[in-house]
């Protein structure tokens, strides 16, 4: 089934429209439902999808042939081959030059990998005739340093080519929900947590079944789709897969800072921020600061990717005791006490989501800046303090606290968050408490006679 994108689809859909030449160019992580969307675009429009493959340009020249010719000109499919890129593109100005054509190379960057002056000829057709044409062009690839690198870059012989770029994100929490009927919401809360928002894995998930055997089932046996999935992305994305193990594992046992995270992989520092660099550019990982700050000393690295989170949290450990086949044993002894904790992160990450949400509905006090979690210092009661969630925009701040826990939250929690608050001068103070199970009735009391407090459990969120 085909679920969300309806931005990036309405948008296509209007650059179709303009029956001139348009160039799109679509990337972002592998799984994450790029191929989906082109072919719920294309499904009713005259279009060409071709998929390039891991091979030179022989091989992919005689594959473009067949998809184009199966569309074009049905009888020359497999009879017929171009002889080379030039004449494959002179034909498809001819096609589409007074009737809309749309013309996909999917997987772009294995074609300019088998044949590397691809992408200058490419160049010269759409500067020479494309540009004159009705040819809706679209070039899409999962290896995002490679897009970066090859289409996007100003070095690239594409650059400035394109008519639009579209950077396909996994879902976020309220995108996934239509994948999760039948869940309660905390356990679409959790499902969230381990899939990270990727369609397809969001997809292998069965309504039919407990979130534990869905969990043990994708992460927890030999033959889960998901056991291996994290070690195969960096084999395909990377050289050195093991460093970048050990980088992630490291961050993912709690290392947040440069020097520790080295220190705990045994790299130098300085290799070791390159390393950081790559996979903060594959969305694996990212650098964060206190919402406050541009450059700070006090930054600090952590998971960006919630399934990569989970898996090196729970599963890297623990793969040779899942083939041998203790991988539900090892739910129950492991993930089922570590899950509430690990769900803290996630569950701050869908707090910010609601506050997005919200904003978008016109329903905050203000429009939120840059959302994101404050720490440092209390010169007063010196110590150091930190804010889950913190957005400021001239003289109005919210300050937010999230507690994935069992327990109501108490105005006690309230009264900390007031009292964080107190370090930052602005006229307006918003406070919002977000929990999973609500809250006592003394915090509510509380929350009301404020005025500017906003109580928002689980269950509100929906």
């Amino acid at each position: 089934m085909f679920v969300g994108r309806e931005d990036e689809l309405r948008k296509l859909n209007e650059m179709y429209a303009s029956e001139r030449y348009e160039c799109a160019v679509i990337y972002g992580r592998r799984r994450v439902g790029k191929t989906t969307l082109i072919k719920e675009f294309i499904k009713d429009k005259n279009a060409v999808y071709f998929l390039a493959r891991e091979a030179d340009g022989g091989v992919n020249l005689a594959g473009f042939s067949n998809d184009v010719y199966a569309v074009t000109a049905k009888e020359l499919k497999g009879n017929a081959f171009f002889t080379d890129w030039e004449k494959a593109f002179d034909y498809i100005y001819r096609i589409s030059k007074s009737k809309r054509l749309v013309l996909v190379i999917d997987e772009f960057p294995y074609l300019a990998g088998g044949f590397h002056p691809i992408s200058s000829i490419l160049q010269a057709h759409i500067d020479n005739s494309f540009k004159d044409s009705k040819l809706f062009l679209i070039l899409c690839g999962s290896s995002m340093s490679l897009m970066e690198k090859q289409v996007l870059a100003y070095k690239s012989p594409l650059y400035g080519r394109r008519t639009a770029q579209f950077k396909i994100l996994p879902f976020n929490f309220f995108g996934s929900l239509p994948f999760l009927e039948g869940f309660d919401k905390e356990d679409m809360a959790v499902l969230y947590g381990v899939t990270g928002g990727i369609p397809e894995y969001l997809n292998k998930i069965n309504p039919a079944k407990s979130v534990q055997d869905n969990v043990v089932g994708l992460f927890f046996t030999p033959s889960g789709h998901l056991y291996e999935e994290p070690s195969n992305l960096l084999k395909q994305e990377l050289r050195e897969p093991s460093t970048y193990n050990g980088i992630i594992e490291a961050i993912a046992d709690g290392a947040s800072r440069l020097s520790e995270i080295a220190s705990k992989c045994g790299v130098e520092s300085n290799k070791c921020a390159k390393y950081l660099k790559s996979l903060i550019s594959l969305g694996i990982v990212k650098r964060e600061l206190p919402v406050t700050e541009n450059t700070s000393k006090r930054s600090i690295y952590l998971l960006d990717d919630a399934m990569f989170r989970f898996w090196y949290r729970f599963v890297f450990s623990n793969m040779s005791g899942i083939v041998s086949g203790l991988g539900a044993a090892i739910y129950e002894e492991e993930v089922k006490p570590g899950l509430s904790a690990y769900m803290g992160l996630i569950f701050e990450d869908i707090c910010r989501q609601y506050i997005i949400e919200q904003a978008k509905q016109n329903a905050m006090p203000f429009l939120p800046g840059k959302i994101g979690k404050w720490w440092g210092n209390n010169p007063k009661e010196k110590r150091q303090e930190e804010i889950d969630i913190m957005t400021c925009r001239k003289e109005n701040a919210l300050f937010a606290e999230c507690k994935w826990t069992n327990e109501k939250v108490g105005a006690a929690v309230l009264d900390t968050l007031v009292e964080r608050s107190n370090l930052f001068n602005f006229k307006n103070k918003y406070y919002y408490l977000f929990a999973k199970k609500g809250f006592t009735s003394g915090c509510i009391q509380k929350a009301e006679n404020a005025g500017n407090v906003f109580l928002v459990s689980l269950n509100n969120m929906f």
